[in-house]
């Protein structure tokens, strides 16, 4: 009897495992067996489920346990990769379509702590003066320590109106900070543009989603339209925007992006399978004029924002100015499961034209401009936090891999980040509170200066 209920649960797990990652872990097992190491792992495990279930000092539900070891198994890996249950997996789609019940903060593992790693603009976290590296203690009383990321999104998301409360631990505070909040629907709005100064456009992205290219299009020509026709020069202000999806970061700097490297390419990935193996280039249709660009990176610029500023550095389209990026590095792709769940693995690294993995290193900028404002009156100094600080971080891969040995994949891969905001973007009076952006600006004002000054000099 004992050693039927053995096999029974080893075959269930063996069964988990296939569904999870897909026809191609029984041909793996098959090969880790031979090594000793697959079956006698399995053998553990069912033996674990086994005591845990006869012995254990409460009933406990097979799912939980199993869906626990799962969630082990994928924490293990890297902080990006995840099992999402049918309603997180529900929630996540509706987040990148733009629109979701919550309060509007991204968090990610430090240290093993839950940690406020970017409220978005506008949310009521926002509002209520949580900041990027805040430690969320509790949430409705309940501390956070036995919580998965997953688990601490479910009881912060709701319905518009409902209240939670957050106690929040700050660096270099002894007490810890009570915050109610009111959940409300957070709308996010992926992109802002409009005129600094005659001839001088301005485009803030905070997210890569589903409509940004189009929009990002639109908000182009519409600058064009606003300044005669013609622009003199463009700030692309990337700042505190956590990624988003692959393909529509592709877009948006292929719209700055010719072929004079490597065919327009503006990114290209590298993993294990031939499906992770992926060149993405700009497309063939109308493009900028080739004004002066300025890109603005900082630590909370992560994962599809470095991807387009790797690009315009690469192709020389754009100065990159600012701090240095977050440092992902890493593609999620996101697998459907058969219950409605999903899993969100890590499948490759990927490298910007010119094959540089920014995995744990980030995009330096070419002039580095620091944020004058980072300090407050009272002191306050927001936490300086990047991938390499995050738990379980990739290492910077290979640099430059053959690039020969990439496939022209049609599999898209969407992907996102966790990093952190240290500064909302101000509104309209932003020259005068943004140290940055106002460096950006005299840069591309100084670039017709000087290229009349080259020219008199000939």
């Amino acid at each position: 009897m004992l050693q039927t209920r053995t096999k029974i649960t080893l075959a269930l797990i063996a069964a988990i495992v296939f569904l999870a990652v897909g026809g191609a872990a029984v041909l793996r097992f098959s090969s880790a067996g031979s090594e000793g190491g697959g079956t006698a792992s399995l053998h553990l495990l069912a033996e674990v489920l086994r005591q845990v279930e006869e012995n254990y000092v409460e009933k406990v539900e097979r799912k939980k346990l199993l869906e626990g070891a799962v969630n082990g198994m994928l924490g293990a890996l890297d902080p990006h990769s995840a099992y999402l249950p049918p309603e997180p997996f529900t929630e996540m789609k509706v987040e990148m379509s733009g629109s979701f019940g919550g309060l509007g903060i991204e968090i990610s593992l430090k240290e093993g702590k839950l940690t406020v790693v970017s409220p978005i603009e506008d949310t009521p976290a926002w509002r209520a003066g949580i900041k990027a590296g805040d430690h969320i203690w509790k949430i409705d009383g309940t501390p956070t320590r036995d919580l998965s990321i997953a688990q601490a999104v479910k009881r912060m998301r709701g319905e518009r109106g409902t209240k939670v409360t957050l106690t929040i631990l700050r660096n270099g505070e002894a007490e810890p900070r009570v915050f109610p909040l009111v959940r409300d629907i957070i709308k996010i709005r992926s992109l802002k543009a409009r005129t600094l100064e005659p001839g001088y456009g301005y485009v803030r992205i905070s997210h890569f989603q589903e409509r940004t290219g189009e929009d990002f299009v639109n908000a182009l020509r519409n600058l064009r339209a606003e300044n005669g026709g013609t622009l003199k020069g463009l700030v692309l202000d990337l700042r505190n925007n956590p990624g988003g999806l692959l393909e529509v970061a592709v877009k948006v700097a292929g719209r700055f992006v010719g072929e004079r490297l490597d065919n327009g390419l503006i990114v290209y990935t590298e993993g294990r399978e031939e499906f992770a193996r992926q060149r993405f280039s700009a497309t063939v249709g109308e493009k900028e004029p080739g004004y002066p660009m300025v890109v603005l990176i900082n630590g909370g610029s992560a994962s599809a924002s470095e991807i387009v500023a790797g690009a315009l550095q690469d192709h020389g389209r754009a100065v990159i100015m600012g701090t240095p990026s977050f440092g992902k590095g890493s593609v999620q792709t996101v697998i459907p499961m058969k219950d409605g769940a999903g899993l969100k693995l890590t499948t490759a690294l990927y490298y910007t034209p010119k094959g540089r993995s920014i995995q744990a290193k980030g995009i330096i900028p070419d002039i580095i401009v620091e944020n004058a404002e980072l300090k407050t009156a009272a002191g306050d100094k927001r936490e300086d936090f990047h991938e390499k600080d995050l738990d379980n971080h990739l290492g910077n891969g290979k640099e430059a891999p053959a690039r020969d040995k990439v496939g022209d994949g049609k599999r898209g891969a969407n992907e996102q980040a966790s990093p952190p905001a240290q500064r909302p973007v101000a509104s309209e009076d932003d020259l005068k509170k943004d140290f940055q952006l106002a460096r950006a600006l005299d840069l591309l004002k100084s670039w017709e200066v000087l290229q009349r000054v080259a020219v008199g000099a000939k």
